[in-house]
């Protein structure tokens, strides 16, 4: 029997868009207290919030799940603190709702600027991470918009009583329940019907693997910000500190596999590989990384396995890297561009000149000198929490947080013109 998910789904997004006119009118207080509230109600429900998780956890395991996956899921003392730390550090951000830009005064007199407001309704729809549903809320209540929140089925119950929490945080500052929206219904075709709401929802932010991000943008009449996987590259150049370069690349590979800047393709000069790889490849192989490396590689290793081209295709979220043996920098770059996903790419390298090039010719979200991908973030780039890294150059590109969750009206003070 067909389920009409329309009837579910019409009514939950008609409260957004109700709600997200009285969002978009909050004053900073209010939206604060909220915040700051909802940090504290993460700590008194500890207990509630990680029974929820558990069960969550031992449906993953019984469905088996990839360990990545698994880990993502996850919640634990310290994710607790982050999430709660996250709200804190939103809560004290300046608004971005309000502000005016570009303020000029034409000849005639009046005055034309731009003023910073809300985006209205956004839909995001995501996979495993529950802070997902934290961070979310938070920088859109923020930022004066209203959220729908559609997790994925491996994090239902977590998701859950996190949405509860924030419900109760609305309710105790007469904030409409709409602003903070949870899809309960995990089916898929709930999601399909859900891209089709476009007189409701302004905005759909997709987070999560490939086959997500895939499905929602071939098949939502609604516009959509991809936060598109990470296929991340390191290139290690030939005038680069070699502990440097390993230093980065084990930060790079094993500081946390599962997420999206991690690195998941090495790639080393030719004059660089016999100083850095017999020792850098031994360092990772101890901490469990498989390695799969091109002919040369071979050479450095009796572990690394050889690489097939797929690999290099691979975002692996997990302790696997390819590695590959480049003879220049260009060759570097272009397998960067056939390869990579514009999402993070980094160069180690203590020649300027080299460095500013893969600055200004590399093409992605972020472009890194002597520095980890695992930094593309927006907590480490000074936005607080985000709600993704955006690999769409429209709009927004790289960590959104809550100015990238705001758009522009033009305002006009005049004093009586007219067009004559």
């Amino acid at each position: 029997m067909m389920i009409n998910y329309r009837t579910y789904l019409e009514p939950l997004c008609k409260k957004a868009k109700e709600a997200a006119r009285a969002a978009a009118n909050l004053n900073t207080t209010n939206k604060t207290n909220v915040l700051l509230t909802m940090a504290d109600l993460l700590f008194k429900r500890e207990k509630e919030i990680l029974q929820e998780n558990l069960k969550d956890l031992e449906n993953a395991r019984a469905q088996k799940l990839d360990p990545a996956k698994i880990e993502r899921l996850t919640l634990n003392r310290k994710r607790i603190e982050e999430m709660a730390g996250g709200l804190r550090e939103v809560a004290a951000l300046p608004d971005p709702v309000g502000e005016i830009l570009q303020m000029e005064r034409r000849p005639n007199g009046m005055q034309v600027g731009r003023m910073r407001v809300p985006i209205g309704v956004i839909a995001i729809i995501y996979e495993s991470r529950p802070n997902v549903t934290v961070d979310s809320a938070s920088l859109c209540l923020k930022s004066g918009n209203a959220v729908i929140l559609k997790g994925g089925s491996e994090a239902l119950h977590s998701n859950q009583i996190l949405v509860n929490l924030f419900s109760e945080s609305l309710k105790m500052f007469g904030i409409p329940e709409g602003a903070v929206t949870f899809i309960n219904k995990t089916d898929r075709a709930v999601t399909s019907e859900l891209l089709k709401m476009d007189a409701y929802i302004d905005l759909v932010i997709p987070r999560g693997g490939e086959g997500l991000i895939k499905a929602v943008t071939e098949s939502s009449r609604i516009p959509v910000i991809k936060h598109d996987k990470g296929l991340c590259h390191i290139y290690v150049d030939e005038e680069a500190d070699l502990e440097m370069a390993k230093k980065i690349a084990l930060n790079a590979k094993i500081q946390r596999p599962g997420t999206c800047n991690a690195m998941e393709t090495l790639l080393v000069h030719q004059k660089t590989a016999p100083r850095l790889l017999p020792d850098l490849l031994e360092k990772l192989s101890q901490r469990g990384v498989e390695i799969r490396g091109c002919p040369e590689t071979l050479k450095y290793g009796s572990f690394v396995k050889p690489a097939k081209d797929a690999d290099f295709h691979t975002e692996y979220l997990d302790l696997i890297l390819s590695v590959k043996v480049v003879s220049t920098m260009d060759e570097a770059m272009n397998h960067i561009d056939q390869y990579g996903s514009r999402h993070t790419e980094s160069i180690i390298t203590e020649n300027y000149t080299r460095g500013l090039r893969f600055l200004n010719e590399v093409d992605a979200s972020a472009v890194l000198i002597n520095a980890s991908t695992r930094l593309n973030d927006g907590y480490q780039f000074g936005l607080g929490a985000e709600i993704g890294i955006s690999t769409t150059r429209i709009h927004a590109r790289g960590p959104m947080g809550l100015k990238e969750l705001t758009s522009m009206k033009y305002v006009v003070l005049g004093s009586g013109q007219i067009r004559e």
